[in-house]
Protein backbone atom coordinates (compact mmCIF):
# COMPACT_ATOMS: atom_id res chain seq x y z
CA UNK A 1 0.00 0.00 0.00
CA UNK A 2 1.45 3.25 -0.78
CA UNK A 3 2.10 6.16 1.77
CA UNK A 4 0.01 8.88 1.64
CA UNK A 5 2.27 11.34 3.10
CA UNK A 6 6.17 11.76 4.08
CA UNK A 7 8.53 14.52 5.82
CA UNK A 8 11.43 14.98 3.81
CA UNK A 9 13.70 16.66 6.55
CA UNK A 10 13.51 15.90 10.08
CA UNK A 11 13.71 19.32 10.89
CA UNK A 12 10.86 20.06 8.52
CA UNK A 13 7.55 21.03 10.04
CA UNK A 14 5.46 20.93 6.85
CA UNK A 15 4.42 17.38 5.64
CA UNK A 16 4.13 16.58 1.91
CA UNK A 17 1.16 14.79 0.99
CA UNK A 18 2.04 12.26 -1.93
CA UNK A 19 -2.02 11.28 -2.85
CA UNK A 20 -4.50 13.37 -2.53
CA UNK A 21 -6.10 13.92 0.27
CA UNK A 22 -10.01 14.92 1.70
CA UNK A 23 -11.18 17.30 3.76
CA UNK A 24 -11.53 15.54 7.06
CA UNK A 25 -9.25 12.93 6.99
CA UNK A 26 -7.05 12.03 9.67
CA UNK A 27 -3.30 10.91 8.64
CA UNK A 28 -1.35 9.16 11.33
CA UNK A 29 2.78 10.17 10.35
CA UNK A 30 4.77 9.14 13.27
CA UNK A 31 3.12 8.27 15.98
CA UNK A 32 1.00 11.61 15.57
CA UNK A 33 -2.41 12.21 13.84
CA UNK A 34 -3.11 15.07 11.42
CA UNK A 35 -6.99 16.33 10.75
CA UNK A 36 -6.65 17.66 7.10
CA UNK A 37 -8.97 20.82 6.84
CA UNK A 38 -9.67 21.09 3.39
CA UNK A 39 -9.29 18.82 0.34
CA UNK A 40 -5.80 18.85 -0.93
CA UNK A 41 -3.96 17.85 -4.22
CA UNK A 42 -0.82 15.39 -4.13
CA UNK A 43 2.47 17.13 -4.25
CA UNK A 44 1.47 19.93 -1.56
CA UNK A 45 1.89 20.56 1.92
CA UNK A 46 0.22 20.87 5.10
CA UNK A 47 1.24 22.14 8.46
CA UNK A 48 2.82 20.14 11.07
CA UNK A 49 2.36 22.36 13.78
CA UNK A 50 0.19 25.29 14.47
CA UNK A 51 1.98 28.33 13.32
CA UNK A 52 1.41 32.18 13.76
CA UNK A 53 1.84 35.06 11.55
CA UNK A 54 5.65 35.31 11.23
CA UNK A 55 6.31 31.85 12.14
CA UNK A 56 9.30 29.93 9.70
CA UNK A 57 8.59 27.33 7.27
CA UNK A 58 11.14 24.24 6.94
CA UNK A 59 11.54 22.23 4.12
CA UNK A 60 14.52 19.97 2.50
CA UNK A 61 16.35 21.37 5.90
CA UNK A 62 16.13 24.51 4.77
CA UNK A 63 13.77 28.32 5.60
CA UNK A 64 11.78 28.27 2.89
CA UNK A 65 8.76 30.93 3.80
CA UNK A 66 7.17 32.76 6.55
CA UNK A 67 3.26 32.33 7.62
CA UNK A 68 1.22 35.30 6.37
CA UNK A 69 -1.34 34.46 9.43
CA UNK A 70 -2.08 32.15 11.78
CA UNK A 71 -2.32 28.19 10.28
CA UNK A 72 -3.33 25.22 12.03
CA UNK A 73 -1.79 22.21 12.16
CA UNK A 74 -3.49 20.05 9.34
CA UNK A 75 -4.17 23.37 6.82
CA UNK A 76 -2.98 22.97 3.33
CA UNK A 77 0.41 25.72 3.27
CA UNK A 78 -0.35 28.23 0.22
CA UNK A 79 0.55 30.99 -1.81
CA UNK A 80 -2.22 32.98 0.03
CA UNK A 81 -1.09 32.24 3.74
CA UNK A 82 3.21 31.32 3.31
CA UNK A 83 5.34 33.87 1.77
CA UNK A 84 8.72 33.39 0.23
CA UNK A 85 11.94 33.81 3.06
CA UNK A 86 15.22 32.27 2.46
CA UNK A 87 18.45 32.73 5.33
CA UNK A 88 21.36 34.78 4.29
CA UNK A 89 24.05 33.62 3.67
CA UNK A 90 27.86 34.20 3.54
CA UNK A 91 31.43 32.54 3.21
CA UNK A 92 31.84 30.40 5.69
CA UNK A 93 34.12 27.39 6.61
CA UNK A 94 34.72 24.35 4.00
CA UNK A 95 32.77 21.22 4.13
CA UNK A 96 33.94 19.00 1.69
CA UNK A 97 33.61 15.71 3.09
CA UNK A 98 30.87 13.07 1.53
CA UNK A 99 29.07 9.59 1.16
CA UNK A 100 31.23 8.42 -1.81
CA UNK A 101 28.47 6.18 -3.14
CA UNK A 102 30.07 2.56 -4.19
CA UNK A 103 30.61 2.48 -7.80
CA UNK A 104 32.38 -1.03 -8.24
CA UNK A 105 29.30 -1.76 -10.50
CA UNK A 106 30.52 0.65 -12.64
CA UNK A 107 34.80 0.78 -12.99
CA UNK A 108 34.49 -1.50 -15.56
CA UNK A 109 32.10 -0.15 -17.77
CA UNK A 110 32.53 2.07 -21.03
CA UNK A 111 30.87 4.29 -23.63
CA UNK A 112 31.36 4.22 -27.02
CA UNK A 113 32.14 7.31 -27.95
CA UNK A 114 33.97 9.89 -30.34
CA UNK A 115 37.89 10.50 -29.42
CA UNK A 116 38.57 14.28 -30.06
CA UNK A 117 42.34 15.53 -30.83
CA UNK A 118 42.09 17.41 -27.44
CA UNK A 119 41.20 14.33 -25.36
CA UNK A 120 37.48 15.25 -25.34
CA UNK A 121 34.77 12.40 -26.26
CA UNK A 122 31.91 12.87 -28.15
CA UNK A 123 28.32 11.07 -27.02
CA UNK A 124 27.46 12.07 -30.78
CA UNK A 125 29.26 13.10 -34.15
CA UNK A 126 27.39 16.05 -35.65
CA UNK A 127 28.29 18.95 -38.08
CA UNK A 128 27.12 22.94 -37.13
CA UNK A 129 26.01 25.42 -38.86
CA UNK A 130 26.15 28.56 -37.33
CA UNK A 131 25.33 32.59 -37.55
CA UNK A 132 27.71 35.49 -36.24
CA UNK A 133 24.37 37.41 -36.54
CA UNK A 134 20.85 37.20 -36.97
CA UNK A 135 20.90 38.70 -40.61
CA UNK A 136 22.11 35.16 -41.51
CA UNK A 137 19.14 33.39 -40.27
CA UNK A 138 18.07 33.62 -43.75
CA UNK A 139 21.09 31.78 -45.57
CA UNK A 140 21.24 28.85 -42.61
CA UNK A 141 17.51 28.37 -43.71
CA UNK A 142 17.80 27.92 -46.98
CA UNK A 143 20.96 25.83 -46.41
CA UNK A 144 18.97 23.30 -43.95
CA UNK A 145 16.28 23.00 -46.90
CA UNK A 146 19.18 22.18 -49.38
CA UNK A 147 21.43 19.47 -47.47
CA UNK A 148 19.67 17.88 -44.35
CA UNK A 149 16.59 16.02 -45.99
CA UNK A 150 18.80 14.67 -49.01
CA UNK A 151 21.83 13.79 -46.49
CA UNK A 152 19.15 11.82 -44.60
CA UNK A 153 18.55 13.40 -41.64
CA UNK A 154 15.35 15.08 -42.39
CA UNK A 155 11.83 13.37 -41.34
CA UNK A 156 9.01 14.27 -44.19
CA UNK A 157 6.57 16.10 -41.49
CA UNK A 158 4.27 13.35 -39.73
CA UNK A 159 0.98 15.78 -39.73
CA UNK A 160 1.64 17.32 -43.55
CA UNK A 161 -1.44 14.21 -44.31
CA UNK A 162 -3.53 16.15 -41.92
CA UNK A 163 -3.21 19.56 -43.90
CA UNK A 164 -3.88 17.24 -47.01
CA UNK A 165 -6.95 15.58 -45.66
CA UNK A 166 -8.35 19.35 -44.29
CA UNK A 167 -8.06 20.73 -47.97
CA UNK A 168 -10.05 18.34 -49.36
CA UNK A 169 -12.68 18.88 -46.73
CA UNK A 170 -12.79 22.28 -47.27
CA UNK A 171 -12.98 21.92 -51.11
CA UNK A 172 -15.78 19.32 -50.67
CA UNK A 173 -17.63 22.11 -48.99
CA UNK A 174 -17.79 20.69 -45.13
CA UNK A 175 -18.58 22.91 -42.43
CA UNK A 176 -16.56 24.46 -39.76
CA UNK A 177 -18.22 21.63 -37.25
CA UNK A 178 -17.51 18.92 -39.73
CA UNK A 179 -13.86 19.70 -40.09
CA UNK A 180 -13.27 20.50 -36.35
CA UNK A 181 -14.25 17.10 -35.54
CA UNK A 182 -12.68 15.00 -38.25
CA UNK A 183 -10.50 12.16 -37.11
CA UNK A 184 -7.08 11.75 -38.59
CA UNK A 185 -4.56 8.89 -38.61
CA UNK A 186 -1.02 10.63 -37.53
CA UNK A 187 1.76 8.22 -39.74
CA UNK A 188 5.17 8.11 -38.33
CA UNK A 189 7.51 10.30 -40.04
CA UNK A 190 9.29 9.12 -43.34
CA UNK A 191 12.92 8.42 -42.50
CA UNK A 192 15.50 9.02 -45.33
CA UNK A 193 18.58 6.38 -45.22
CA UNK A 194 21.63 8.20 -44.31
CA UNK A 195 24.89 9.14 -46.61
CA UNK A 196 27.30 9.30 -43.79
CA UNK A 197 26.79 6.67 -41.25
CA UNK A 198 29.23 7.84 -38.82
CA UNK A 199 27.51 11.81 -38.93
CA UNK A 200 24.94 12.18 -36.51
CA UNK A 201 23.51 15.32 -38.33
CA UNK A 202 23.95 18.71 -39.42
CA UNK A 203 22.57 21.20 -37.53
CA UNK A 204 21.65 25.18 -37.91
CA UNK A 205 22.03 26.89 -34.42
CA UNK A 206 20.07 30.39 -35.57
CA UNK A 207 19.34 32.83 -32.98
CA UNK A 208 18.45 36.87 -32.62
CA UNK A 209 22.00 38.10 -31.43
CA UNK A 210 25.17 39.35 -32.67
CA UNK A 211 24.16 43.16 -33.57
CA UNK A 212 22.31 45.76 -32.37
CA UNK A 213 22.90 44.87 -28.56
CA UNK A 214 25.69 45.44 -26.11
CA UNK A 215 29.23 44.62 -27.02
CA UNK A 216 29.53 42.42 -23.72
CA UNK A 217 26.80 40.58 -25.28
CA UNK A 218 28.15 40.19 -28.89
CA UNK A 219 31.06 38.78 -26.22
CA UNK A 220 28.96 36.15 -24.65
CA UNK A 221 27.28 35.23 -27.83
CA UNK A 222 30.92 34.28 -29.39
CA UNK A 223 32.20 32.85 -26.08
CA UNK A 224 28.73 30.29 -26.57
CA UNK A 225 29.26 29.48 -29.91
CA UNK A 226 32.92 28.92 -29.04
CA UNK A 227 31.45 26.11 -26.82
CA UNK A 228 29.85 24.55 -29.43
CA UNK A 229 32.30 24.52 -32.16
CA UNK A 230 35.18 23.23 -29.82
CA UNK A 231 32.40 20.62 -28.24
CA UNK A 232 33.68 17.09 -28.23
CA UNK A 233 29.88 15.92 -29.99
CA UNK A 234 31.35 18.43 -32.88
CA UNK A 235 33.10 17.50 -35.94
CA UNK A 236 33.21 20.95 -37.52
CA UNK A 237 31.97 24.11 -38.20
CA UNK A 238 30.15 26.62 -40.77
CA UNK A 239 30.24 29.74 -39.77
CA UNK A 240 27.75 32.62 -41.66
CA UNK A 241 28.79 36.52 -41.08
CA UNK A 242 27.23 39.29 -42.68
CA UNK A 243 30.80 41.31 -41.94
CA UNK A 244 29.53 44.61 -40.10
CA UNK A 245 27.70 43.54 -37.09
CA UNK A 246 29.55 43.66 -33.40
CA UNK A 247 29.95 40.11 -33.23
CA UNK A 248 33.06 39.99 -35.23
CA UNK A 249 34.91 36.61 -36.54
CA UNK A 250 38.30 38.17 -34.40
CA UNK A 251 36.01 37.55 -31.54
CA UNK A 252 34.83 34.32 -31.84
CA UNK A 253 38.93 33.61 -32.77
CA UNK A 254 39.59 34.54 -29.49
CA UNK A 255 36.74 32.81 -27.69
CA UNK A 256 38.05 29.52 -29.26
CA UNK A 257 41.75 30.67 -28.60
CA UNK A 258 40.58 30.70 -24.91
CA UNK A 259 39.13 26.97 -25.45
CA UNK A 260 42.64 25.83 -26.83
CA UNK A 261 41.47 26.75 -30.07
CA UNK A 262 38.69 24.68 -32.41
CA UNK A 263 41.09 21.73 -32.57
CA UNK A 264 38.95 20.65 -36.52
CA UNK A 265 37.54 21.69 -39.81
CA UNK A 266 35.74 25.80 -39.00
CA UNK A 267 34.70 27.24 -42.40
CA UNK A 268 34.57 30.95 -42.22
CA UNK A 269 32.16 32.66 -44.45
CA UNK A 270 31.41 36.62 -45.16
CA UNK A 271 28.37 37.69 -47.28
CA UNK A 272 29.48 41.34 -47.58
CA UNK A 273 33.06 40.14 -48.88
CA UNK A 274 31.16 37.24 -51.37
CA UNK A 275 28.73 39.58 -52.64
CA UNK A 276 26.00 37.57 -53.50
CA UNK A 277 23.18 34.95 -51.67
CA UNK A 278 24.55 32.46 -54.28
CA UNK A 279 27.70 32.65 -53.97
CA UNK A 280 27.76 32.63 -50.26
CA UNK A 281 25.26 29.77 -49.88
CA UNK A 282 27.06 27.80 -52.50
CA UNK A 283 30.25 28.23 -51.29
CA UNK A 284 28.75 27.40 -47.54
CA UNK A 285 26.96 23.94 -49.20
CA UNK A 286 30.28 22.85 -50.87
CA UNK A 287 32.67 22.87 -47.88
CA UNK A 288 29.87 21.69 -45.47
CA UNK A 289 29.63 18.98 -47.65
CA UNK A 290 33.62 18.33 -47.39
CA UNK A 291 33.70 18.62 -43.75
CA UNK A 292 30.96 16.06 -43.99
CA UNK A 293 33.06 13.78 -45.56
CA UNK A 294 35.96 14.31 -43.21
CA UNK A 295 33.84 13.52 -40.31
CA UNK A 296 32.49 10.32 -41.20
CA UNK A 297 35.80 9.25 -41.25
CA UNK A 298 35.43 9.38 -37.37
CA UNK A 299 33.78 6.16 -35.80
CA UNK A 300 32.78 5.31 -32.43
CA UNK A 301 35.66 3.62 -29.80
CA UNK A 302 35.22 2.45 -25.88
CA UNK A 303 35.76 5.23 -23.27
CA UNK A 304 36.24 5.51 -19.84
CA UNK A 305 32.80 7.14 -18.00
CA UNK A 306 34.97 9.93 -16.38
CA UNK A 307 34.82 11.39 -19.69
CA UNK A 308 31.22 11.86 -19.45
CA UNK A 309 30.77 15.42 -18.81
CA UNK A 310 26.53 15.68 -17.66
CA UNK A 311 24.63 18.35 -17.25
CA UNK A 312 21.82 18.76 -14.91
CA UNK A 313 18.29 20.76 -15.78
CA UNK A 314 14.94 20.69 -14.75
CA UNK A 315 12.23 22.25 -16.26
CA UNK A 316 8.37 22.09 -15.64
CA UNK A 317 9.15 20.95 -12.20
CA UNK A 318 6.20 20.05 -9.71
CA UNK A 319 6.09 19.26 -6.22
CA UNK A 320 7.61 15.77 -6.48
CA UNK A 321 10.54 17.03 -8.32
CA UNK A 322 12.67 17.38 -5.32
CA UNK A 323 11.80 14.15 -4.02
CA UNK A 324 12.01 11.90 -6.70
CA UNK A 325 13.49 12.88 -10.23
CA UNK A 326 16.38 15.45 -8.53
CA UNK A 327 17.48 13.59 -5.61
CA UNK A 328 17.64 10.60 -8.39
CA UNK A 329 20.05 12.10 -10.87
CA UNK A 330 21.42 13.94 -7.84
CA UNK A 331 22.58 10.41 -6.81
CA UNK A 332 23.65 9.88 -10.64
CA UNK A 333 25.94 12.81 -10.29
CA UNK A 334 27.35 11.21 -6.83
CA UNK A 335 28.27 8.15 -9.00
CA UNK A 336 29.97 9.65 -12.05
CA UNK A 337 32.31 12.14 -9.64
CA UNK A 338 32.96 9.08 -8.21
CA UNK A 339 34.03 7.40 -11.41
CA UNK A 340 35.79 10.72 -12.01
CA UNK A 341 33.61 12.24 -14.20
CA UNK A 342 31.85 15.81 -14.40
CA UNK A 343 28.47 17.01 -14.00
CA UNK A 344 27.09 20.86 -14.36
CA UNK A 345 24.87 22.11 -12.08
CA UNK A 346 23.28 25.58 -13.26
CA UNK A 347 20.27 27.50 -12.92
CA UNK A 348 20.81 30.25 -10.37
CA UNK A 349 17.80 31.77 -9.60
CA UNK A 350 16.83 27.92 -8.33
CA UNK A 351 19.78 28.18 -5.72
CA UNK A 352 17.84 30.67 -3.68
CA UNK A 353 18.08 29.10 0.13
CA UNK A 354 20.43 26.81 -0.31
CA UNK A 355 23.50 29.26 -1.13
CA UNK A 356 25.38 28.26 2.31
CA UNK A 357 25.56 24.65 1.69
CA UNK A 358 26.89 24.85 -1.50
CA UNK A 359 29.20 28.16 -0.51
CA UNK A 360 30.61 25.76 2.25
CA UNK A 361 30.75 22.59 -0.08
CA UNK A 362 33.14 24.71 -2.60
CA UNK A 363 36.64 22.92 -2.38
CA UNK A 364 38.43 26.48 -2.91
CA UNK A 365 37.63 29.89 -0.92
CA UNK A 366 37.68 31.78 -3.98
CA UNK A 367 35.11 29.66 -5.51
CA UNK A 368 32.65 30.09 -2.89
CA UNK A 369 33.77 34.07 -2.78
CA UNK A 370 32.49 33.83 -6.70
CA UNK A 371 29.16 31.68 -5.79
CA UNK A 372 28.38 34.53 -3.33
CA UNK A 373 29.26 37.12 -5.70
CA UNK A 374 27.36 35.96 -8.68
CA UNK A 375 24.28 34.98 -6.73
CA UNK A 376 23.91 38.82 -5.09
CA UNK A 377 24.37 40.51 -8.28
CA UNK A 378 22.30 38.35 -10.27
CA UNK A 379 19.55 38.80 -7.47
CA UNK A 380 20.07 42.70 -7.28
CA UNK A 381 19.93 43.10 -11.36
CA UNK A 382 16.36 41.55 -10.82
CA UNK A 383 15.28 43.58 -7.99
CA UNK A 384 16.46 46.51 -9.77
CA UNK A 385 14.04 45.37 -12.52
CA UNK A 386 11.01 45.38 -10.15
CA UNK A 387 11.50 41.35 -10.04
CA UNK A 388 13.68 38.93 -7.95
CA UNK A 389 14.46 35.04 -7.48
CA UNK A 390 11.34 35.19 -5.05
CA UNK A 391 9.45 35.65 -8.73
CA UNK A 392 10.88 32.59 -10.33
CA UNK A 393 8.41 30.02 -9.56
CA UNK A 394 5.93 29.56 -12.40
CA UNK A 395 2.42 29.45 -12.15
CA UNK A 396 2.70 26.10 -13.18
CA UNK A 397 4.98 25.20 -10.47
CA UNK A 398 2.72 26.40 -8.20
CA UNK A 399 -0.21 25.21 -8.98
CA UNK A 400 1.50 21.89 -7.63
CA UNK A 401 2.75 22.68 -4.77
CA UNK A 402 6.57 24.61 -5.59
CA UNK A 403 4.56 28.15 -3.92
CA UNK A 404 7.76 29.93 -2.92
CA UNK A 405 10.96 30.09 -4.88
CA UNK A 406 12.76 28.69 -1.75
CA UNK A 407 10.32 25.00 -1.75
CA UNK A 408 11.68 25.12 -5.61
CA UNK A 409 15.48 26.00 -5.31
CA UNK A 410 15.92 23.26 -2.20
CA UNK A 411 14.39 20.53 -4.51
CA UNK A 412 16.05 21.67 -7.39
CA UNK A 413 19.81 21.81 -6.04
CA UNK A 414 19.06 18.31 -5.13
CA UNK A 415 20.26 17.35 -8.72
CA UNK A 416 23.93 18.24 -7.61
CA UNK A 417 24.11 15.53 -5.11
CA UNK A 418 26.66 15.65 -2.12
CA UNK A 419 30.23 16.00 -3.82
CA UNK A 420 32.37 19.00 -3.74
CA UNK A 421 32.31 21.85 -5.60
CA UNK A 422 35.66 22.03 -7.63
CA UNK A 423 34.91 25.27 -9.77
CA UNK A 424 32.26 28.11 -9.87
CA UNK A 425 31.53 29.23 -13.77
CA UNK A 426 30.08 32.51 -15.12
CA UNK A 427 28.45 31.86 -18.81
CA UNK A 428 29.47 31.21 -21.02
CA UNK A 429 33.22 29.55 -19.46
CA UNK A 430 34.13 26.41 -20.30
CA UNK A 431 34.15 23.42 -17.65
CA UNK A 432 38.03 22.47 -16.83
CA UNK A 433 38.16 20.46 -14.08
CA UNK A 434 36.74 16.86 -13.24
CA UNK A 435 33.88 17.05 -10.19
CA UNK A 436 30.58 18.98 -9.49
CA UNK A 437 30.68 22.36 -11.26
CA UNK A 438 28.68 25.26 -10.36
CA UNK A 439 28.17 27.59 -13.55
CA UNK A 440 25.63 30.76 -13.63
CA UNK A 441 22.88 30.62 -15.98
CA UNK A 442 19.29 31.67 -16.13
CA UNK A 443 16.36 29.57 -14.66
CA UNK A 444 15.04 29.43 -18.02
CA UNK A 445 15.00 25.93 -19.32
CA UNK A 446 15.99 26.44 -22.88
CA UNK A 447 18.58 29.06 -21.61
CA UNK A 448 20.10 27.22 -18.94
CA UNK A 449 20.35 23.63 -21.08
CA UNK A 450 22.35 25.86 -24.01
CA UNK A 451 24.28 27.49 -21.63
CA UNK A 452 25.58 23.84 -20.18
CA UNK A 453 25.93 22.29 -23.12
CA UNK A 454 28.05 25.48 -24.43
CA UNK A 455 30.26 24.73 -21.44
CA UNK A 456 30.63 21.02 -22.47
CA UNK A 457 28.20 18.76 -21.33
CA UNK A 458 28.25 15.84 -23.91
CA UNK A 459 24.95 14.86 -22.53
CA UNK A 460 22.08 16.29 -20.26
CA UNK A 461 19.57 14.80 -17.51
CA UNK A 462 16.61 16.97 -17.30
CA UNK A 463 13.72 16.14 -15.05
CA UNK A 464 10.14 17.50 -15.01
CA UNK A 465 7.13 17.12 -13.08
CA UNK A 466 4.49 18.57 -15.48
CA UNK A 467 6.01 17.53 -18.94
CA UNK A 468 8.48 20.16 -21.57
CA UNK A 469 9.43 18.82 -24.63
CA UNK A 470 12.94 20.92 -24.25
CA UNK A 471 16.11 19.36 -26.22
CA UNK A 472 19.41 20.72 -27.51
CA UNK A 473 20.69 20.87 -31.65
CA UNK A 474 23.77 18.35 -30.15
CA UNK A 475 23.69 16.64 -27.36
CA UNK A 476 21.46 14.01 -26.18
CA UNK A 477 18.75 15.35 -23.48
CA UNK A 478 17.46 13.17 -21.19
CA UNK A 479 13.64 13.86 -19.91
CA UNK A 480 13.15 12.26 -16.53
CA UNK A 481 9.64 12.73 -15.31
CA UNK A 482 9.22 12.86 -11.32
CA UNK A 483 5.83 11.15 -11.00
CA UNK A 484 4.04 8.11 -13.27
CA UNK A 485 1.08 9.90 -14.25
CA UNK A 486 3.22 12.21 -16.49
CA UNK A 487 4.98 9.38 -17.73
CA UNK A 488 2.29 7.48 -19.41
CA UNK A 489 0.37 10.77 -20.05
CA UNK A 490 3.31 12.25 -21.94
CA UNK A 491 5.38 9.62 -23.42
CA UNK A 492 6.51 10.40 -26.34
CA UNK A 493 8.84 13.06 -24.62
CA UNK A 494 9.70 11.08 -21.37
CA UNK A 495 12.76 8.98 -21.41
CA UNK A 496 12.37 7.51 -17.51
CA UNK A 497 9.68 7.46 -14.93
CA UNK A 498 11.14 8.01 -11.65
CA UNK A 499 7.64 8.11 -10.16
CA UNK A 500 8.45 4.70 -8.61
CA UNK A 501 10.20 6.74 -5.80
CA UNK A 502 7.40 8.27 -3.79
CA UNK A 503 5.58 5.43 -5.15
CA UNK A 504 7.49 3.25 -2.67
CA UNK A 505 9.03 0.59 -5.21
CA UNK A 506 12.21 2.11 -5.74
CA UNK A 507 14.47 3.85 -3.68
CA UNK A 508 16.65 6.93 -5.25
CA UNK A 509 19.77 4.98 -5.08
CA UNK A 510 18.43 2.58 -7.35
CA UNK A 511 16.79 4.73 -9.54
CA UNK A 512 20.42 6.86 -9.68
CA UNK A 513 22.02 3.71 -10.80
CA UNK A 514 19.11 2.56 -13.15
CA UNK A 515 19.68 6.36 -14.80
CA UNK A 516 23.65 6.22 -15.12
CA UNK A 517 22.92 2.60 -17.09
CA UNK A 518 20.24 4.74 -19.25
CA UNK A 519 23.15 7.55 -19.99
CA UNK A 520 25.91 4.87 -20.78
CA UNK A 521 23.31 3.85 -23.60
CA UNK A 522 22.76 6.83 -24.53
CA UNK A 523 26.09 8.22 -24.72
CA UNK A 524 26.85 5.23 -27.10
CA UNK A 525 24.17 5.28 -29.29
CA UNK A 526 22.44 2.48 -28.82
CA UNK A 527 19.84 4.16 -27.08
CA UNK A 528 18.14 6.95 -28.69
CA UNK A 529 16.15 9.64 -26.74
CA UNK A 530 13.00 11.27 -27.36
CA UNK A 531 14.59 14.55 -27.49
CA UNK A 532 16.72 13.29 -30.43
CA UNK A 533 14.22 11.13 -31.73
CA UNK A 534 11.62 14.32 -31.80
CA UNK A 535 14.35 16.63 -33.56
CA UNK A 536 14.04 19.23 -30.52
CA UNK A 537 16.84 21.22 -31.40
CA UNK A 538 16.15 24.05 -28.63
CA UNK A 539 19.05 26.70 -28.65
CA UNK A 540 18.49 30.38 -27.25
CA UNK A 541 21.74 32.31 -25.82
CA UNK A 542 21.41 34.48 -23.03
CA UNK A 543 21.00 37.72 -23.38
CA UNK A 544 22.66 39.06 -19.94
CA UNK A 545 19.78 41.22 -18.53
CA UNK A 546 17.20 39.91 -16.43
CA UNK A 547 15.49 36.24 -17.07
CA UNK A 548 14.52 33.83 -14.38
Amino acid sequence: MQQKVLKVQPSDNVIVALVDLKAGEVITFEGKDYTIKIDMPAKHKFAQVDFEKGDSIFMYGVLVGKAQQKIEKGEWITVFNVKHAANDFKVGERKTNWDIPNVSDFEERTFLGYHRADGSVGTANYWIVLPLVFCENKNLEIMKSALVEDLGYGKKQKYQKHTQALISLHKAGKSVEEILSADFETSEADEHEKLFKNVDGVKFLSHDMGCGGTRQDAQALCGLLAGYITHPNVAGATVLSLGCQNAQYSMLQEELDKRGGAGKPVFFLEQQQLGTEEALVSSAIKQTFVGLIEANKIERKPAGLDKLIIGLECGGSDGFSGISANPAIGYTSDLLVALGGTVILAEFPELCGVEQELSDRCVEVESAERFSYLMKTYNDKAVAAGSGFDMNPSPGNIKDGLITDAIKSAGAAKKGGTSPVVAVLDYPEKVTKKGLNLLCTPGNDVESTTAEVGSGANIVLFTTGLGTPTGNPIAPVIKLASNTKLAQKMSDIIDINTGSITEGTETIEEAGRRILDFVIEAASGKQVVKSVQNQQDDFIPWKRGVSL
